[in-house]
């Protein structure tokens, strides 16, 4: 059970780790174009999620499917970039209504590169360790905890803007976006593979 702990918190800090803010950036571009009227969706995105970035985690540590790390530090500043961009079209027709299956496979598709972005840290701390699932679970579990975290916050945000001091929620979702894409571009520069 101390393994077990001893990973969560490494997973808790791992993700809220403002040093290395790329997964907050990316979960902050993810529930940009959602409010609390459409927590469902949240949920569903950051299961698909959770739920992809679990089986490359998995599928790296057991080696089964080993992916080059320069490459995906790269695509994980893609993913956030590719996200802000997705929310800049997706506001045209933010409705309570609207589909969110290609926000699904997105980010089904982008779980999976931060999932493989994970295990390259997770990797690095098991070096010498045979048994894995204890940790890999305590590890998983911290970084969703540490996600539901993030994304209560960005819909607290949001609250907060169009509630409160009355925003519009294309013109929330455009300004946040596009401050996400700047913040990115940097991103994609340094990690561009050489």
């Amino acid at each position: 059970m101390q393994d077990f702990i001893f990973y969560l918190e490494l997973g808790l800090n791992h993700v809220l780790d403002f040093a290395a803010y790329d997964h907050i950036l990316f979960l902050i571009a993810l529930a940009l174009p959602f409010g609390f009227k459409s927590w469902k969706k949240v949920v569903l995105l950051a299961t698909i999620f959770t739920i992809t970035h679990c089986i490359s985690l998995f599928l790296s540590v057991y080696e089964i499917l080993i992916m080059d790390v320069s490459w995906i530090e790269f695509l994980i500043p893609v993913t956030i970039f590719g996200t802000a961009i997705f929310n800049l079209i997706y506001i045209k027709s933010i409705s309570e209504h609207k589909s969110i299956v290609l926000h699904l496979v997105a980010t089904a598709f982008f779980g999976l590169i931060h999932g493989f972005g994970f295990s390259n840290y997770f990797n690095m701390l098991m070096a010498e360790e045979d048994e894995k699932i204890m940790p890999l679970l305590g590890f998983a579990s911290g970084i969703e905890i540490s996600q539901v975290l993030i994304v209560l916050s960005v819909l607290g945000v949001s609250y907060f803007f169009l509630s409160v001091l009355k925003v519009k929620q294309k013109v929330f979702v455009a300004v946040a976006s596009v401050a996400v894409i700047l913040i990115t571009i940097p991103m994609l520069i340094d990690t561009f593979p050489r």
